[in-house]
């Protein structure tokens, strides 16, 4: 870390690089993950091993996120001010 200087929030969304889509998909399994706590009755086992999906689907959906921000852009980038 160091001096790369403010976060551009913007680079969350960009369609063409794969990781967007993982994030996107992780945010329609946690969707899935949480009507299903809400809807269905889960004994306590069952209960555990989708919240502990859904906390792991979080980290991981964070993680992405992080590195897609992170990332340097390419130069033919459409977020990168042109």
């Amino acid at each position: 870390m160091g001096t790369q200087g403010p976060i551009k929030w913007a680079r969350l969304f960009q369609p063409r690089h794969p990781l967007f889509w993982m994030i996107m998909a992780l945010n329609g399994l946690s969707a899935v993950l949480s009507w299903i706590v809400q809807s269905k009755p889960l004994n306590n086992l069952g209960l555990g091993l989708v919240l502990l999906f859904l906390i792991g689907n979080a980290v991981v959906s964070m993680w992405l996120g992080w590195r897609l921000l992170r990332e340097t852009p390419p130069a033919d980038d459409a977020t990168s001010g042109r």
